[in-house]
C-alpha cells in the first residue's frame, strides 16, 4: 500500500525522536523524492552500490542509518556525493536517514536488536536511567570465557571479531554501543562489566582495555548496525503497509 511521503515522515519522527539527540548530521528526509512511497529499501550506508540497488527493484524510497550531510565535510556537491544524489533525484527516489536515534531506539534500535541477536538480556543504559541511551549494558544467561562468547559473536554476526583480553574473568556483564562506539570504554568500565563491545578499535583501544581490565570486542561497524533498520523496516511494513526489503551491501569494517 502507498502512503504519502508526509505521513511516513511522520510516523518515523514520532517512532525515533530525532529532537532528542545532539547529532553529527541531520535526521530525517535528506533528499525528497516522489509523494508517494509503497516500496521501501533499507541498509546501512546510502553508498553508491545501495542506491543503484534501490533504483534496480523500484524503491520509492530508501532508509539508511548512514546518510549525507556529516558535520566536518565538503559541504560541496561534487564528486561521489553528486553521483549519489544525482540518482536519487534522477529517479525520484526518497532518501531517509538516522544516526543516533536509530542506535538508541530502545524497542528497535540497534542496541537492542544487537542485544537480540547474542541473546543479552538488557538491563539498564550505558548511560544509567536514560530510556534513550546511545549504548546499553546487560548480562548472559551463563557466564562465558572471553574467546567462547568471540565465537557465539562470529556465527551470529559471520564475522570474526577482533578481541582484546582484559584479564582472566570471564564474562557475564557485558555493556555494548554499535558502529565506532570504542571511545566509550572507559565509561564501560566505570560500570564494573566484564566486557565492552562495540564495532571498531582504535589503537589506544588496546591499551585501554588491559590497564582497565575490562575485555574489548570489536565485531564490526558494519555488522553491528545491520538490525536496527531491519527492525524499524518491518515495523514500516505492519503499521503502515509499504512493501520492505533489506539490502546487505557487504563491508568488512
Amino acid at each position: 500500500m502507498a502512503v504519502p511521503i508526509s505521513d511516513l515522515m511522520a510516523h518515523l519522527d514520532a517512532l525515533l525522536k530525532p529532537e532528542q539527540f545532539n547529532d553529527y548530521c541531520p535526521n530525517g528526509l535528506q533528499v525528497q523524492g516522489r509523494q508517494q512511497v509503497q516500496q521501501l529499501v533499507c541498509g546501512v550506508t546510502a553508498s553508491q552500490a545501495l542506491i543503484d540497488s534501490a533504483i534496480e527493484v523500484g524503491a520509492d524510497a530508501v532508509l539508511v542509518h548512514h546518510g549525507f550531510f556529516w558535520k566536518g565535510e565538503d559541504p560541496c556537491i561534487t564528486g561521489m556525493k553528486q553521483k549519489r544524489i544525482k540518482a536519487l533525484l534522477e529517479h525520484e527516489v526518497n532518501l531517509i536517514a538516522y544516526h543516533l536515534p536509530l542506535d538508541a531506539q530502545p524497542l528497535y534500535g540497534n542496541n537492542v536488536q544487537l542485544a537480540a541477536q547474542l541473546g543479552i538480556t538488557v538491563t539498564d543504559g550505558l548511560e544509567p536511567g536514560n530510556l534513550y541511551s546511545v549504548g546499553h549494558i546487560g548480562k548472559l544467561d551463563k557466564a562465558a570465557p572471553v574467546m567462547a562468547f568471540a565465537d557465539h559473536v562470529a556465527n551470529k554476526l559471520g564475522r570474526r571479531p577482533l578481541v582484546i583480553e582484559g584479564g582472566e574473568q570471564t564474562i557475564s556483564t557485558v555493556a555494548w554501543c554499535t558502529g565506532a562506539a570504542q571511545g566509550y570504554i572507559e565509561k564501560a568500565a566505570a560500570l564494573e562489566v566484564d566486557a565492552f563491545l562495540s564495532g571498531e578499535i582504535s589503537e589506544q583501544t588496546v591499551h585501554q582495555a588491559r590497564e582497565l581490565g575490562i575485555h574489548y570486542i570489536a565485531a564490526g561497524h558494519h555488522a553491528t548496525e545491520r538490525y536496527g533498520v531491519q527492525a524499524v523496516g518491518k515495523h514500516l511494513q505492519l503499521e503502515l503497509g509499504v512493501d520492505y526489503q533489506f539490502i546487505d551491501i557487504d563491508n568488512p569494517v
